[in-house]
């Protein structure tokens, strides 16, 4: 089923200088799902990634970190697509590092990855603690 929701969203992509879309669909612990796709602009560095979007979606209907359970994204491309950087560190943000991803590619293959092994150093607190850990 949410295979399905991410290929009807990928139609939703607004991807015209790339032409890759990606579309993201967050769950949360009750069952209600948040969806995302990428949305880029002229200024590439201003674009949006599809996690962006649905991770957005769901702070703005007022669920936190504690209310999200899973992760799906799923990329145009024959290669199983993986969060960029800047989004594996806002996963690590908003879901348990044990949390996994659910990744795919145009076809619904599937790759599984815990949040910790995309990222296994993120960006955490200790280093927030008054600059002592520079």
């Amino acid at each position: 089923m949410i295979k399905d929701i991410l290929k009807d969203l990928l139609k939703n992509s607004y991807s015209p200088y790339s032409k890759y879309q990606v579309a993201c669909v967050i769950k949360a612990k009750d069952g209600k799902l948040f969806y995302g796709v990428n949305v880029e602009n002229k200024s590439s560095k201003d674009g949006l990634c599809a996690e962006q979007v649905a991770i957005s979606s769901a702070v703005s209907s007022g669920y936190k970190r504690s209310d999200l359970d899973s992760i799906y994204i799923m990329g145009l491309g024959e290669k199983i697509i993986v969060p960029c950087f800047l989004c594996r560190q806002l996963l690590n943000e908003f879901f348990d590092r044990e949390t996994i991803i659910y990744c795919y590619n145009n076809d619904k293959e599937e790759k599984q990855f815990k949040i910790k092994d995309l990222c296994p150093y993120d960006f955490n607190n200790d280093f927030l603690n008054d600059g002592k850990n520079i």
